[in-house]
């Protein structure tokens, strides 16, 4: 999409700081209270299982309640002026110049074009481009900073049909989950007359004769009741150049309301595949049948007993990436005429290392597979066969795997923390990797590097964690450090580069990264190990971290900043409330923090498979209940200075959850340390967010840091 804390600054410090960051009267973190805004409680208690639990703050949930927005519009005042400090304008200087390099996707190429996205540096949004062969002149396809002045209009999906004349494109605004679909000639740049609407994490996969598409949506919300807009979802087939009135229902579960159907159309044009899922459990199901005529979908799978990862097919043997008694994962051949599972043939069984990406290139398997969270490249035969492993310029990550099943040629991209996201083309005849696009971004890595340790957690369990520096730091235990962690939803945190901890090691900082269970780093086992009833254990992995850090002399308490967002925003939240003293400032961005009532708001109920609900059972009520953020929050606790952000049409973690955080806090909290609500407007959960937004909020970030940490230089 996706994920800071810091101890009390001495008043000895106050005249520095305020001279080194302009502080326009207001005291830095711990010298002075700050005076929030008041909240008026209300009297609303609900009842689980026979415990009461009150809920003063509910009245934040309304989002475009008069009280709501008066209150919402203080805290970003009273925020903003407590970041209006000198340092957040070089900070903002800096970030920008970073910012400023061009950025590429890898191409994929359709009817013998090459399709992909570049940003030329500062552009709210990246533009789409088409050309012909690989030394082809690049022309616009699709360029969104056209579609609104502030470019919080985006374009969130593209589907290029299979010879690379029609684009179906997703538009999505101010950061929204919700987008409108349109069909654009590629030549003539023409668009169709029919909008499809009600699509929400919709996905597109068109006939190979060009003629239409399928895709999955959701029911006109003003057809059902409220709580099931984002229930009852199907899957239609979209007739090119007609309404959307006329699409023709394919396929729907009435009993199953909770369940999702994403189509894909296998390269041979045979087959229309549907990956069945349920929320956020990667345990799905696949169906199919041929792509003409009105025959029932096979159930091929559909127990939902593992995860199922449909890789491509030759004739009527299906290949798929599952890890059903291979938590790590395997590659297996189902024969669609004996699909029965004595007769499925384990082509690449289970490994030490993960198995985090497959394709079929050029008749070949080409997988990603991780070993302590970095890839290896290699290739197989269909027959399983291992030939070779593609090697890789350092210890990182791969994202793509672009190419045909009857392709020569594959397209990649590969990332570090001190290495910019580059393409690479891997030429199967001459068995040569070459780069295609590299990253030219105004920093020396030279002078950086990076280490992977290992932590014990609390039980044991051995977690790996990455840190990154200058070469000359010295451990003297007064580093200012920010640790970042995600640990849930089966997501693997792989090496990146990011501008943003480019310019906090720029800052003198130390930039770490846990990789926590509740991730996919080893396999589901790592993910199992952190969900439901076991999501203590993430918890006391990234407290670990902490402690370690610590321990080792990179940093100390009071400098030492923990930053999450989303997932990872509950992470730090809760790690924040059970170990305040372990962390000088926190930034939890865009957070779950009301573990009782996430699953009522837009699409939360697609995480009950990872979180559990409070309504189901008395036992899930009292796990969860125990870790909310927002329930354990203590009166005349003390806690570290914190920076919580938000979006006001984020419609995948409400608002709410961030607000109702901020209001208990700024109430219930003693001592002087800053508790601060940033909410951005025009702006979602993160995807599509123009560039300007996206340094602005950044520059927010790290000025919070700068003052929070007393970095002065």
């Amino acid at each position: 999409m996706k994920r800071l804390c810091i101890g009390l600054i001495l008043a000895s410090c106050l005249t520095l700081l305020l001279s080194s960051f302009g502080c326009r009267g207001l005291s830095p973190a711990g010298t002075g209270r700050l005076a929030y805004p008041p909240a008026k409680e209300d009297s609303v208690v609900d009842v689980y299982h026979g415990a009461r639990v009150p809920d003063p703050y509910r009245w934040l949930e309304e989002a475009d309640s008069p009280d709501t927005r008066a209150w919402v519009t203080a805290q970003n005042e009273l925020t903003a002026e407590f970041l209006s400090v000198s340092a957040r304008d070089r900070i903002e200087a800096r970030l920008t110049r970073l910012m400023d390099y061009a950025r590429y996707s890898i191409p994929h190429k359709r009817g013998g074009r090459y399709f992909f996205w570049k940003n030329d540096g500062l552009q709210n949004q990246s533009v789409f481009y088409v050309h012909e062969g690989l030394t082809g002149e690049p022309r616009v396809v699709i360029n969104p900073n056209l579609l609104s002045k502030d470019g919080t209009v985006a374009v969130t999906a593209t589907a290029v049909s299979e010879d690379g004349k029609l684009l179906a494109y997703g538009l999505s605004r101010s950061g929204s989950d919700e987008k409108e679909v349109r069909i654009r000639e590629v030549d003539s740049g023409r668009d169709f007359d029919e909008v499809l609407r009600w699509c929400r994490f919709t996905r597109i996969a068109w006939k190979n004769d060009g003629s239409g598409f399928f895709y999955n949506r959701f029911p006109d919300p003003d057809t059902v009741a409220p709580e099931d807009r984002t229930s009852h979802n199907r899957l239609y087939w979209h007739a090119l150049g007609t309404p959307q009135s006329q699409d023709r229902l394919i396929y729907e579960d009435p009993e199953n309301k909770h369940l999702a159907f994403y189509p894909s159309v296998t390269e041979d044009g045979k087959y229309l595949i549907l990956n069945v899922s349920h929320g956020t459990d990667p345990n799905n199901r696949i169906y199919y049948r041929p792509i003409d005529g009105g025959v029932p979908f096979v159930k091929l799978l559909d127990t939902a007993d593992a995860r199922y990862n449909f890789v491509g097919n030759f004739g009527r043997v299906f290949y798929f990436d599952t890890d059903l008694g291979a938590p790590r994962g395997r590659i297996i051949a189902v024969d669609t005429e004996a699909p029965g599972r004595d007769n499925w043939r384990t082509l690449i069984p289970e490994s030490p290392d993960v198995i985090d990406r497959v394709a079929v290139v050029n008749s070949h398997f080409v997988l990603a597979c991780m070993r302590d969270v970095h890839h290896q490249l290699r290739i197989h035969k269909l027959d399983g066969s291992f030939v070779r492993e593609i090697p890789l310029p350092a210890i990182g990550a791969v994202g793509g795997l672009a190419g045909k099943q009857g392709d020569a040629e594959m397209f990649f991209s590969f990332t570090s923390f001190l290495f910019p996201p580059t393409s690479y083309r891997y030429d199967f005849k001459c068995e040569e990797l070459q780069v295609f696009q590299k990253a030219q971004v105004a920093f020396e890595p030279s002078k950086y590097e990076t280490n992977q340790v290992f932590v014990d957690s609390k039980d044991g369990t051995r977690v790996p964690m990455f840190i990154t520096h200058r070469r000359d730091l010295q451990l003297t235990g007064g580093n200012p450090t920010l640790l970042s962690g995600y640990g849930g939803f089966n997501i693997s945190i792989r090496p990146s580069f990011s501008v943003s901890a480019v310019n906090w090691l720029e800052m003198g900082g130390v930039f770490a990264v846990a990789n926590l269970r509740g991730g996919a780093e080893y396999g589901q086992e790592w993910h199992q190990a952190g969900m439901l009833d076991k999501k203590q254990n993430v918890f006391d992995d990234f407290i670990a971290a902490a402690e370690w850090l610590i321990k080792n002399r990179y940093t100390r308490a009071k400098k030492l900043a923990i930053r999450g967002g989303s997932n990872g925003g509950l992470l730090v939240a809760a790690c924040m409330l059970q170990r305040p003293d372990l962390y000088g400032a926190v930034v939890c961005q865009v957070p779950v923090t009301d573990m009782l009532r996430y699953h009522k708001f837009t699409v939360g109920r697609y995480w009950i498979p990872e979180y559990g609900s409070a309504e189901a059972s008395p036992d899930q009520f009292e796990y969860l209940y125990a870790y909310s953020p927002l329930h354990n929050i203590r009166r005349g606790a003390e806690y570290p200075p914190i920076l919580v952000t938000s979006a006001d049409t984020d419609d995948r973690v409400v608002p709410a959850h961030a607000k109702k955080f901020v209001a208990t806090l700024q109430a219930e909290a003693a001592g002087k340390n800053p508790i601060l609500l940033r909410v951005d407007t025009k702006a979602g959960h993160g995807g599509g967010k123009p560039t300007s937004k996206i340094i602005e909020e950044q520059a927010d970030i790290y000025a919070f840091l700068a003052r929070a940490l007393s970095i002065t230089d």
